[in-house]
């Protein structure tokens, strides 16, 4: 067993001077690329053409990033009111998934509509991607040492260095590792969407029914995570803002699926 996760090595892979290359940077490109390569997948097993997917990327990748940086900004405005030029430098983290779906999905929803596809299966076909992309990307907060839980001394607790500790915990080592546990669940996710519901589901549901499963089960997961986490957030009758935020998100995505798997066709011989 781990007596604990040890503190980050730093934010930089490396660093010449002024110059650097990011984990968390490093990291979001990578997803990226495994995400187009799944929707090219998703894409084939569809009968679509997968070069499409180029497309469709130009316009939701970088809307879902600054949909990400801007609900981030809007709902962490203390971080920025003393210096709003911080707002651009994403490279040093901060990046709200809410803000991501909704920028990427109206992306995704002007890339579908230039090539001539149903949003609704265009997003069907970015969710596994998508909820590897996040697996991935969680290891970016661990690098910057950021948006972990309470204390614990757990034996897969992560050490923090005291300049990142929050003041009321500055006598504490070790706290609990919500990227890792995010990024497990967002793991069993995408095992569950490529494994199971896509398999069996693909062709006899309505389109966005894959995408509402993804967010069904990535809200899920995150409430949950909400929960564990102590770095400051907007807090409304007892419970963060994102909370709150993936509540709704999970009723909606549950009520889609219920209508679609209530009207889906027969099983094929």
């Amino acid at each position: 067993m781990l007596a604990s996760i040890p503190a980050s090595p730093g934010p930089f892979i490396f660093q010449v001077g002024t110059f650097g290359l990011r984990w968390y940077g490093f990291l979001i490109a990578v997803g990226i690329a495994l995400a187009i390569w799944l929707a090219r997948r998703e894409f084939r097993r569809r009968g679509l053409d997968p070069e499409h997917v180029y497309t469709i990327a130009f316009w939701a990748v970088p809307a879902g990033i600054i949909g990400a940086r801007l609900y981030h900004v809007a709902t962490d405005w203390h971080l920025f009111s003393d210096d709003p030029l911080r707002i651009i430098q994403i490279q040093q983290g901060g990046l709200g998934l809410p803000g991501v779906i909704a920028g990427g999905a109206l992306g995704a929803y002007i890339g579908a509509r230039r090539c001539g596809l149903s949003f609704g299966t265009v997003a069907d076909c970015i969710a596994p991607g998508l909820i590897l992309a996040q697996a991935l990307g969680r290891w970016g907060n661990y690098f910057n040492q950021e948006l972990f839980g309470g204390p614990s001394t757990l034996p897969w607790a992560v050490t923090i260095d005291p300049a990142f500790r929050p003041a009321e915990y500055a006598s504490y080592t070790t706290f609990v590792p919500t990227f890792l546990y995010e990024s497990l669940w967002n793991l069993g996710v995408f095992a569950v969407l490529i494994a199971v519901i896509i398999p069996r589901l693909w062709d006899r549901v309505r389109p966005g029914t894959i995408f509402a499963f993804y967010l069904l089960l990535y809200g899920i997961g995150r409430l949950w995570i909400e929960t564990l986490r102590v770095d400051p957030a907007q807090v409304f009758f007892g419970m963060r803002l994102n909370g709150w935020v993936f509540g709704i998100v999970v009723l909606g995505a549950l009520l889609y699926v219920i209508v679609s798997l209530r009207r889906r066709t027969p099983a094929p011989a």
